[in-house]
């Protein structure tokens, strides 16, 4: 990408209001020294000693760090946390930085801070190694009380944002912060406001969303089209822009990888093919990385495929940082264009 049209891009990050709403966890990395292992005296089981414990936000807390570290400096999350050491972890981290303002986030005891514990077993000279994972989720529906004051705080906010990202993380319906009520308000801010650019991604699908721009995976597209068959990349180009033209609104599908195809309403869908990653690679969090700059591209006027290339950039960045949950800056991803151009 040229650097004039790029700078033209991303100088407007600073200026723009975003909310993110949805699903906030705390990602909890245990470093596990097997130098250090010993035997429990009482069960006879190895024991795992861990030498240092580091948190940080997930879920949209990722996505909200990506956008910290694209310059944004009006970031209003809104979700929920616990009264819980994890809540307290969680808040103490998404109050780190000036540029988000917690006026329209929750922490309520009707609900366990939603964990991702992740031992890792360090090893020098190597890739960290993830053991199995201790979640920590909600397994009931969130209670009324808790979506309506969500509903209150999003009507509130809705009218003082150029973005609203929304981004569902649990895998059970109506346990997390995109349903019910809340999901009937942001239909309504949709209605009120049909300029505003909403873009939403969800692991649980679309049902019961706003008409917004969608981001999704492959497999959550061909599960929106009811197929599990794969298909050529100029039927799924096709595809998109029929969808993208019959919502009027933006779809974009990550293909790992291969890239991402992504059309707007009125516009052939277009592939991007993914960057150069080396060979030690640590996927998690590439996809938040990917909706953050497509958000924040595309609310700068950005066209789909320069949207779409920023945001390979910045996945091609990310995946590279081990054992960690990455983001990108405006420099990073400018220097994945340059060392193209080489």
């Amino acid at each position: 990408m040229d650097g004039k049209r790029y700078k033209e891009i991303t100088n407007n990050y600073a200026n723009l209001r975003v909310a993110v709403i949805g699903d906030y966890c705390l990602d909890r990395y245990l470093e596990i020294d097997p130098s250090k292992s010993e035997s429990s005296i009482e069960t006879g089981l190895e024991v795992y000693n861990v030498i240092n414990v580091r948190s940080q936000p997930g879920g949209c807390g990722t996505v909200l760090n990506n956008l910290i570290s694209l310059g944004c400096t009006e970031l209003y999350p809104v979700g929920f946390v616990g009264q819980d050491g994890e809540g307290f972890e969680l808040l103490t981290s998404l109050k780190a930085n000036e540029s988000v303002d917690l006026k329209y986030f929750l922490q309520t005891k009707e609900r366990r801070t939603f964990t991702y514990c992740k031992p890792l077993v360090i090893n020098p000279n190597e890739t960290p190694c993830e053991l199995n994972r201790f979640d920590s989720k909600n397994w009931t529906n969130t209670p009324e009380t808790v979506q309506e004051k969500l509903a209150v705080n999003i009507a509130e906010l809705a009218i003082n944002v150029d973005v609203i990202i929304l981004l569902g993380q649990v895998d059970h319906p109506e346990t997390g912060v995109l349903c019910g009520k809340v999901l009937h308000q942001l239909k309504q801010v949709q209605f009120d406001n049909p300029e505003l650019l909403i873009i939403a991604d969800s692991r649980s699908g679309f049902t019961d969303f706003p008409n917004a721009c969608l981001k999704m995976n492959l497999c959550e597209f061909l599960s929106m089209l009811n197929t599990k068959v794969n298909m050529p990349i100029a039927e799924l180009m096709r595809k998109i822009s029929y969808l993208a033209d019959e919502r009027g609104q933006g779809v974009f599908v990550s293909l790992s990888e291969d890239g991402i195809v992504g059309a707007l309403p009125g516009t052939k869908a277009s592939h991007v093919a993914g960057f150069s990653c080396g060979d030690q690679i640590d996927i998690v969090g590439a996809g938040d990385a990917v909706m953050a700059n497509l958000a924040l591209a595309l609310a700068s006027n950005a066209s789909a495929v320069e949207s779409m290339n920023i945001a390979m950039a910045a996945a091609s960045i990310v995946v590279r940082q081990l054992g960690t949950t990455g983001v990108a800056t405006c420099n990073d991803i400018f220097s994945v264009f340059k060392n193209i151009g080489k």
